[in-house]
């Protein structure tokens, strides 16, 4: 039977693809270097918030996740980042694949607030390991289940979640709102003469003492 390794070597960001995505180079070793024929690896990936320090501004854009600091003992728990699979192959001894995730930079969504918030650093995630590998030997071909219990650590630096973004959506960020409120501010944005989503919203703020005219 096949005893695995697990080790996150490298993230990067993918340039070219149809939406943002990370990709993950992970490296596998067969301890007793055995070969290996195939393995149908899937891959959850999680934030783990409570490993790593925050600045004050970091702490004031976290707080609609995390609840106020005093609180933080208690709120800030591992987070889903993505789950994704991929077909390893054959490989003896050891061997490396990638494996590409999709990325969202929607502000509704934990994640997407979690790494807004971030300006240096790391961010520290957790990788657990299931699937099937398939080996043969001199008994025959056989299948194995990945034991649950196998896992690897990565701290992803911040700036290349922003490498990433900035190269999708330079300089912008993603809001949800409803349609009622899309249509009012379509027809503020006329009845005020503004040209662009960002400035209409600005003005908005201005208004409101929130950002200096």
């Amino acid at each position: 039977m096949a005893e695995l390794a697990f080790d996150c070597v490298d993230v990067r960001p993918q340039r070219y693809s149809t939406a943002p995505t990370l990709v993950f180079r992970l490296r596998i070793a067969e301890v007793n270097a055995a070969p290996v024929h195939a393995i149908a690896l899937r891959v959850q990936i999680r934030i783990e918030p409570q490993r790593r320090s925050y600045d004050e501004q970091e702490a004031e854009l976290l707080t609609s996740l995390f609840g106020d600091r005093s609180r933080w003992g208690e709120t800030l728990k591992p987070m889903q980042f993505a789950t994704a699979s991929v077909m390893v192959p054959s490989f003896t001894g050891s061997g490396e694949v990638d494996v590409e995730v999709p990325c969202t930079y929607d502000l509704e969504v934990a994640a997407g607030k979690y790494f807004h918030a971030l300006r240096d650093g790391v961010i520290p995630m957790i990788l657990l390991f299931s699937g099937t590998v398939f080996a043969t030997s001199e008994q025959g071909f056989w299948v194995q289940q990945i034991p649950w219990h196998q896992e690897a650590t990565y701290r992803l630096p911040v700036r290349v979640w922003g490498e990433l973004m900035n190269t999708y959506f330079p300089n912008e960020a993603w809001l949800r709102v409803t349609r009622e409120t899309v249509d009012a501010m379509l027809r503020y944005k006329s009845a005020n003469a503004i040209p662009t989503w960002d400035e209409a919203i600005r003005t908005l703020l201005v208004e409101a003492g929130e950002v200096a005219p």
